[in-house]
């Protein structure tokens, strides 16, 4: 188990958006569908975009670069050129804080 670092508040991110944040070096996409946060990695395991900055459908993100479309909720690619998952972070609410569990090999 990792530690849990507080990232954001919950109204930083309306149901349908998305927040980009830094942790230790790594970029991170937090996305509120429905009104759940979850969390992956912001960069695109086919040609290192910004996942945050493509196009939310559902629960899936396309990248803006090139299409590849990854589930938000289990970082399992949906559409190529993408072939390898993105990684995901498990959330946490506390009070109005959003916290991310950082796996301590990062």
């Amino acid at each position: 188990m990792g530690n849990m670092i507080k990232v954001a508040e919950v109204s930083d991110i309306p149901v349908g958006g998305v927040k980009k944040v830094s942790l230790e070096d790594v970029d991170i996409a937090i996305f509120n569908i429905g009104g759940e946060l979850y969390a992956i990695s912001d960069t695109c395991t086919h040609e290192q975009a910004s996942l945050s900055e493509g196009d939310l459908d559902g629960d899936s993100i396309s990248c803006a670069r090139h299409g590849a479309t990854f589930n938000i909720k289990t970082g399992e690619v949906v559409a190529l050129p993408a072939v390898m998952p993105v990684a995901t972070y498990r959330v946490k609410i506390e009070g109005n804080d959003i916290m991310l569990e950082i796996p301590d090999d990062k």
